[in-house]
Formats: structure tokens, sequence, C-alpha cells
């Protein structure tokens, strides 16, 4: 940044506190300075602490209070991602800390890659592309799966991307009921106020919820078993809705048909037992992972800073 005189502005500092993608951080060093928190030593943080009125995050990342109350200059945390349970909002709002996030824009991404693990997690086609390179085919065919078509989608969770799970699986032409702490107006599909009698029905359930207290564990064993043995489980929300142990029971035990997951309880840990089976469908957290969403993502980080930074209200505001 230049001044009207030709000489150079110093740049804001802003404090980034986990991984960020190389668009959004070019696109903030045009007239920020970027300080990567995890290449500062505990003298230099100390020392630089109070420069920061920023702080930059993802949605996997966790901003403690003691983080918070590190950085007594704290304004803003500017969230690269829809899920913002990592933050203690509640702290950030005692501190008058606010907090953006960037919704909306991930909304098909997520959807689409909901279905596309239902489709593979149900047709096992990951291990029916193994069964073909290894030779396999050659003594008989691939093991019989299950149809998508006409079954009976459980949607735990019926938001933005629930709504959009919902749309796909109507053109697969699925009988679709949905789970939430209320029904929700205008949603054509039928409300279920127990996941118990919803997972009971369902022939495969995909999770849309954000984590937090209200809802780690939700997905149980008990509501895993009443899935059942021919169900399918898919989770696009966050890792700690489910219980992971309870998974990995149910799976082993054949006491559910299988699952496809793009998200786990302490990524990027994923327990060895969910690896290698031949119903099972993992990727690596990458329901909003395509180039068009990524920009788009970044572009409303880079807009809400911008805001903050011009005194403007914030375009996506989460508490």
């Amino acid at each position: 940044m230049t001044t009207a005189a030709g000489a150079t502005a110093q740049k804001t500092p802003l404090l980034q506190h986990a991984p960020l993608p190389d668009m959004l951080l070019q696109a903030l060093r045009r007239d920020n300075e970027v300080v990567d928190f995890h290449a500062l030593t505990d003298t230099a943080f100390r020392e630089r602490a109070s420069e920061f009125e920023i702080l930059l995050t993802n949605g996997e990342d966790t901003v403690t209070r003691e983080r918070m109350r590190s950085l007594p200059a704290l304004k803003l945390i500017a969230n690269f991602g829809v899920g913002y349970d990592g933050i203690d909002v509640q702290t950030a709002a005692e501190l008058g800390v606010r907090v953006t996030n960037t919704p909306d824009v991930l909304t098909d991404d997520v959807a689409d890659l909901a279905l596309g693990l239902l489709l593979g997690a149900s047709r096992q086609i990951p291990a029916a592309q193994g069964f073909l390179e290894s030779g396999a085919w050659a003594g008989g065919g691939f093991a019989w799966t299950r149809r998508v078509s006409g079954s009976r989608l459980g949607i735990v969770g019926m938001g933005r991307i629930g709504e959009a799970v919902a749309r796909r699986a109507s053109a697969f032409d699925m009988a679709i009921r949905y789970f939430s702490r209320r029904a929700k107006p205008g949603v054509g599909e039928g409300y279920e106020p127990s996941l118990m009698a919803l997972a009971t029905w369902a022939d495969a359930l995909v999770v849309c919820l954000p984590g937090g207290g209200e809802t780690k564990g939700l997905v149980d064993a008990k509501v895993l078993q009443a899935l059942g043995p021919r169900g399918i489980l898919v989770n696009v929300g966050r890792g700690s809705v489910v219980d992971e142990d309870a998974l990995i029971r149910t799976l082993h035990a054949g006491e559910l048909g299988g699952a496809g997951l793009d998200v786990f309880a302490s990524e990027p840990h994923v327990p060895q037992e969910l690896q290698g089976l031949p119903n099972v469908v993992l990727t690596p957290h990458i329901g909003s992972a395509t180039w068009q969403t990524r920009l788009a993502m970044s572009t409303l980080v880079v807009e809400n800073i911008t805001a903050f930074q011009q005194g403007l209200p914030l375009v996506t505001p989460a508490a």
C-alpha cells in the first residue's frame, strides 16, 4: 500500500491461526501483513500480541478462551468455513470480538459429495474398483450391493445443506424424512421429531449437523443399530456428531450396512479400524474442496475483513 506521496504505508498485521489456501493468503497480503502464529516463538508472540485486531482461522481449527485473551487488541475472528464450533463464541461475545464465516457458497458442493458417498458406500464403488484392479474379476463377479433409487433417506439436520441433499435425493425417487430440533417451515419433506424413529425407518441417514456440545455423539450406538445391517450412514457435517467408537463396533459386528464419511472425530487422524472395509468410503474432509467454492469462500473472507477495516457492516457475521 502506498500513500499519495508514494511512500510505503505500514501494512495491517493479521494473525493466521490455521492453514488457509494460497489464493486467500495472496489476496490478503496485498494490503496486509499475514503473520503465521505457528512460525512465532513464544517470545515473539508475546511481543507482537497487542498488534493483532484480526485472527484468521478455518472450520477445523480451535480458538480457545485462552487464545482470545492472549490477544488484547482482538476484534474480529475471520473463519474460512461455514462451521465455527471450534471457536469459543461465548468468550468472543464477552470480549466484544465479532466472528464471521463463509455460509451458502459451499452448500452445493457438500450436498454433491453427500450423494456421492451414499452411492459409493451403497454400491461399494471403491471396493469394486479394487476387485477389478486386483484381477479377481477373472474368478467371478463382484458381490451384489444395494440400490439407492427408490429407497428411504433420513436427513439429520435440515439446514441449507440438508435441503440441498433433499433436492438431489428427490431425483433418485427417494422417500425423504428429516430430524432436527424443530420442524422447519416451508420444507416439504416429513418431519420426524425422534432420531431413533428416523433411523428405524430409513435405509440411509445423511448427517448434516454442525458440531458443538448440543450435537456431540448424537448419532450413537442405538441410532446406528436402529439403522441396521442394511443401512448406510453418511456424515458430511462434523465428526463429533457421530460416536466414532460405536460406529467402528457396529460396522465390524455387521450391525450397520456401511458408511460414507468425509468428517472424523480427531482430524486428520482416521482410525485404522475404519480403513480397508469394502462397505466404507472415506474422504479427507473435501466437502467444499472445489476450485469454484474455495474461491468464493476466500472472497467472502476478504470482503468481511475489508468491511471491518472500513467500519462497514460485516458481510456474513456468524456471531
